[in-house]
């Protein structure tokens, strides 16, 4: 990797004004985040319109089971990401770029198991999670068709994250953009021209997926010479220490994530019991809910990506400025999206469905989730030096408190003991990320992570 290629690709975020860093770093990530939601809430809103609210159960439902190894590919590229950032700090090119070609191997690699997996199990999960019999063949149909997508799912993410561990965050938005239009062209196509129901927002969901990962392997490809990239099998050689700290740092988050994951299709299935109503209010307010929280993701990641090259450089006292000013930003953003549901609950559900019943329910729900939108932000900044550190069995045990302890928890709590009806699994999301917080803000004011030893200096 030349010192050519260095000036090109990335971004020096170790010096210079942290705000301002931390902005423009982290502006194409929430964005990029943010495209990403809309394009997944734009086949809700299709399959409400056009299908009605078994349409809109059927999708969300089938969308939870397609998405169930999202979490694998998130912490490969993650693992990924914290990885090369240290690298790059401390301006190891060699290994950043054979850090590179591992992690692209090994992400294809289990998406092809994954897409294999899901197809396989497709009957017994449905029936796990109680998905209502008037809503079982469209989701059925989204499921089947959208698990074909892993593979540019994982290779996707493989790319961004290289990228952003470089400190480069804007190309990812240019290749989401290239999704997004693709899935809205689609959507209306497919579903309200030629009335293919689920299976339409399914196809244009996996037209979206190819889309993006073209256009990020055509990137990689075209300024080949500044990753030092080859399109031949050497390239793709899985370095075995490279390896075995990717799967170090990625195992315990995928073991995390899978948890959290676990918990919310635990939640869902419940809810689901309640009846149509209930569930197409639950599954519209899941995608509005990670929407609002995509702002405060797409900074916790470039806070993460910014920690790691700091702590990469040794500048511990600017990593935890960096903290501080994530903080700020975060609550700021929770404040306003709070604001938003408070004030504009119907307004906000009527863009995916027309049921009256659910549009009433939604001023409940988005009420209740406001406490989670807080929560997230405090959480979520914290949780970013954790990641940028690198400490995997922090990562772990938090996924632990978020998942079982308290999601699972606080809902069993709400639901035994004050019978609060499908109320409880909503409440107990909302409260399952205080304690998660409380341990993340505890590590981050020791000080401990000053005197980690760097997964870049692992031999």
């Amino acid at each position: 990797m030349s010192q050519t290629a260095k000036k090109q690709v990335g971004t020096n975020l170790t010096e210079g004004p942290i705000f301002r860093n931390l902005l423009i770093f982290a502006m194409p990530i929430v964005l990029t985040t943010l495209l990403q939601q809309f394009y997944s809430m734009v086949d809700l809103m299709v399959a409400g319109q056009f299908v009605g609210s078994i349409g809109t159960v059927g999708v969300s439902i089938g969308g939870e089971l397609a998405d169930l190894l999202a979490p694998v590919a998130m912490s490969f590229a993650t693992a990924g990401q914290i990885y090369i950032a240290q690298l790059f700090g401390a301006k190891d090119l060699k290994r950043t770029k054979e850090t590179i070609g591992t992690l692209l191997t090994v992400m294809m690699g289990f998406s092809i198991f994954g897409m294999l997996l899901i197809f396989v199990l497709r009957e017994p999960l449905l029936h796990w999670l109680n998905c209502p019999p008037e809503a079982w063949n469209q989701a059925m149909s989204y499921l089947i068709i959208t698990t074909f997508g892993l593979p540019f799912v994982f290779g996707y993410n493989a790319v961004v994250g290289i990228l952003r561990g470089m400190g480069e965050s804007k190309r990812p938005l240019y290749f989401i953009m290239v999704a997004t239009v693709v899935n809205i062209v689609a959507d209306i196509i497919l579903v309200a021209v030629f009335r293919l129901e689920a299976a339409g927002t399914a196809l244009a969901t996996i037209a979206s997926q190819f889309g993006s990962f073209a256009a990020a392997f055509y990137y990689m490809y075209k300024h080949r010479e500044h990753f030092d990239f080859e399109l031949k099998l050497s390239y793709f050689k899985m370095h075995s220490h490279h390896l075995k700290v990717i799967v170090k740092l990625a195992i315990p988050q995928i073991v995390r994530s899978s948890f959290v994951r676990f918990s919310m299709l635990w939640v869902n299935s419940h809810i689901n019991a309640y009846g149509l109503v209930v569930s197409a209010t639950n599954s519209v307010g899941n995608k509005i809910s990670k929407f609002l929280e995509a702002f405060v993701a797409g900074i916790d990641t470039a806070a993460g990506a910014m920690i790691g090259q700091n702590l990469g450089a040794r500048q511990h006292q600017r990593a935890g400025r960096i903290v501080w000013v994530t903080l700020a930003c975060c609550l700021s953003i929770a404040t306003v999206c709070s604001a938003l549901g408070l004030f504009f609950p119907k307004q906000i559900f009527s863009m995916f469905t027309t049921d009256t019943a659910v549009l009433a329910m939604s001023v409940v729900y988005l009420q209740i989730y406001v406490m989670s939108f807080y929560m997230s932000a405090i959480t979520g900044t914290f949780q970013a030096m954790v990641t940028g550190c690198g400490f995997v069995s922090l990562g772990f045990l938090i996924g632990i408190l978020d998942a079982v302890v308290c999601r699972i928890g606080f809902s069993l709590l709400f639901s035994e003991v004050f019978h609060l009806e499908h109320l409880s699994y909503w409440l107990g999301t909302g409260f399952s990320r205080t304690l998660p917080g409380l341990l993340c803000f505890l590590y981050f004011m020791s000080g401990k992570w000053k005197t980690r030893k760097l997964l870049s200096e692992q031999k």
